[in-house]
């Protein structure tokens, strides 16, 4: 029997080039032993989700925006996550909000840009919610300016995210100006959220290339201020996770300042309900395994 030497050839090719071409968020490479991180790192406890700087990983695309990294989805165009590290010497309240909400000039080239206007908040009741805040890099104003591309945003009920989310965020800043520092990841899962002024859920903005996420989550890793952090990260380091639907519905009305208090949560129980949603997040991976098992455990106490 004559074999066709050329078409098997052809036929391997378009194989390789089909799995080398997956952009799912669910095929992102295993977890890889911990490079050597200097201390300040913004991914100093580890990649989340394992993204990459690699166009293969569309929906799972690592950017280092100098002041936090991120994970951004193109299909989605939100972030999957939002990592930094706070100290006090980042959020001392001594340079204004830039609010130069913009572009992102850094996404790979024919990636849809999502501009300051594409939110259309005054309608769909949805505020461009910053993943880290203009308050954690309020002490240069090219660290500010930096909070208010549009990779750091997503659609945020705006009762939630001006309301219970921003005490949560000035929280976590008065904790760091006791002396600590903080290692923080925000990331959203899910699809759909109800805005203010609306009755119905919406799954998608600006004719469908913003994804309106379900869920809105932050973790947070506080440890007294100090050098050689990692090997400074016991059990007993103070974790705070909440996991808050995106729902305007939710945090109206007297009294709801404190209302991410309520969504308080485990490390273990968010990263499952994320994973349910096809969000593989796997937190704190540079951490040892008995340390990291035992924080993905801790609920944080009032």
């Amino acid at each position: 029997m004559r074999i066709n030497f050329r078409l098997l050839i052809t036929y391997a090719a378009l194989l390789l080039i089909v799995a080398c071409t997956k952009d799912d968020i669910r095929e992102t490479a295993p977890t890889q032993p911990p490079a050597t991180v200097a201390d300040n790192d913004h991914l100093l406890l580890g990649n989340p989700t394992n993204a990459k700087s690699n166009l293969i990983f569309l929906e799972n695309f690592l950017m280092d925006q100098t002041y936090f990294v991120e994970a951004y989805s193109k299909n989605a165009g939100i972030p999957v996550w939002v990592s930094w590290h706070l100290q006090a010497e980042d959020c001392p309240g001594t340079i204004d909000r830039s609010n130069d909400f913009r572009p992102d000039p850094s996404l790979p080239q024919g990636w849809y840009q999502v501009n300051a206007g594409s939110y259309n908040g005054s309608n769909t009741g949805f505020d461009r919610g910053h993943n880290c805040p203009s308050a954690d890099r309020s002490a240069a104003k090219e660290a500010n300016s930096a909070t208010f591309l549009m990779t750091n945003m997503i659609p945020q009920a705006a009762a939630l995210n001006q309301v219970p989310w921003a005490n949560m965020e000035d929280f976590i800043r008065q904790q760091v100006k006791d002396d600590k520092e903080a290692f923080i990841v925000m990331g959203s899962y899910g699809k759909g959220g109800r805005g203010k002024g609306q009755t119905a859920f919406m799954e998608t903005l600006d004719n469908g290339n913003i994804t309106v996420p379900g869920q809105v989550w932050k973790v947070a890793v506080i440890i007294p201020k100090g050098t050689n952090d990692l090997a400074r990260i016991n059990a007993g380091a103070t974790v705070i996770a909440v996991d808050m639907p995106n729902d305007n519905d939710l945090y109206t009305g007297t009294g709801k300042a404190g209302a991410w208090k309520n969504y308080l949560c485990t490390v273990e129980t968010l990263e499952a309900k994320a994973k349910a949603a096809g969000v593989p997040l796997n937190l704190f991976q540079n951490v040892p395994e008995g340390i990291r098992t035992q924080l993905k455990k801790k609920m944080y106490s009032l």
